[in-house]
């Protein structure tokens, strides 16, 4: 990749729609706060622990992503976790997150809704004041737990439902359907949450069709899978869903085995509107930036790939009309003065 384009992706105005804020933990992050909390770590060092970082599945990722996230106890633990990822995707000119929490994780520990939602709700708000970075916060219900337990997290959110946008389904897909979690999220949809869901990263195509159907979601994270069904690829393309796309993620968690065999270019071929995101950057080499460089460069994806990336993220984040102009515009104003 030449320098100039490497330069034209690094000042590009993006927009993140798929990012876990627990796997934003850095590990020099996850040693001070486990410090202050007087926690014993497993690994005796940054280094140790940034070498178990290395994944033969999702199950192995997640095993290690729920020990990380033990360390966060206190309101100022999710304060601090958000507030680091934040400061770190402004540098890389991200406008706009919509950031997945999992309350599941925490209050299964015994940790207070209130304490996770608080702190990561005022350090988006902070973000938001300071560093000019909008924001939708998006709960996810675990899915290798029990649509019993998920409804129990949903009535702990009432409270703080002015807080929350959407609902999502993330964690173990293999075996765990869309379709698991069809009553809760009829609910959730009834009490006003918009809602998406992981599907089509390890699981088939059938689980993409299960949560459009099922779940009535707005929007797919991962999707991968989708083009394995021609009938499925034109309903996306048809209705415009958004596809969370995470290189480096499908890449660490060997979705696939090279970048150069992702199949983001032929989705942006075939018109789907595909968007690149982080998902859990703290564990798979690389936040927004890093992504979109590392894409490009295995696909060699030219100027107009990029910007149409850049646009789709815009198009199927859950910003309003007049929202995503400014972006647009925003976006739209760089590329003028681009001399790519």
């Amino acid at each position: 990749m030449d320098s100039e384009l490497k330069s034209f992706i690094e000042g590009l105005p993006k927009v993140e729609l798929h990012l876990h804020i627990e796997g934003s933990l850095e590990p020099e992050l996850m040693f001070k706060i486990a410090e202050r909390n007087n926690l014993a770590l497993e690994y005796d060092s940054v280094e140790s622990l940034k070498k178990a970082y290395k994944f033969n599945n999702l199950q192995e990722f997640l095993d290690i992503y729920y020990k990380g996230a033990q360390v966060l106890i206190h309101e100022i633990d999710f304060f601090d976790l958000t507030w680091a990822y934040l400061e770190k995707v402004h540098t890389q000119k991200v406008h706009h997150v919509e950031v997945f929490f999992d309350p599941q994780t925490h209050t299964e520990r015994g940790i207070h809704f209130n304490t996770v939602i608080k702190g990561i709700y005022e350090a988006l708000k902070k973000g938001e004041r300071d560093l000019g970075i909008s924001f939708k916060l998006i709960m996810c219900f675990l899915r290798h737990l029990s649509e019993e337990d998920a409804f129990k997290t949903l009535e702990q959110a009432k409270e703080y439902k002015s807080l929350i946008y959407g609902i999502g389904l993330d964690s173990s897909e293999l075996g765990n359907p869309p379709s698991k979690f069809k009553n809760v999220f009829k609910e959730a949809s009834n009490q006003g949450y918009v809602c998406v869901a992981h599907a089509g990263e390890e699981g088939p195509a059938e689980y993409v069709w299960d949560a459009l159907n099922t779940l009535n979601i707005a929007r797919i994270d991962h999707g991968n899978r989708s083009l394995d069904d021609l009938s499925l690829t034109q309903h996306l393309i048809k209705e415009q869903i958004g596809l969370t796309i995470c290189p480096l993620s499908n890449l660490e968690l060997c979705v696939v085995t090279e970048l150069k065999n992702h199949p983001l270019k032929n989705m942006l071929d075939k018109g789907l509107l595909a968007t690149i995101n982080s998902d859990d950057p703290a564990y798979f080499g690389g936040y927004m930036n890093e992504n979109y460089l590392a894409i490009s460069k295995a696909l060699e994806l030219n100027k107009m790939d990029i910007i149409q990336l850049a646009k789709n993220g815009i198009n199927a984040s859950f910003l309003d009309y007049d929202e995503k102009q400014k972006l647009h515009k925003i976006l739209t104003d760089y590329i003028k003065l681009s001399t790519v």
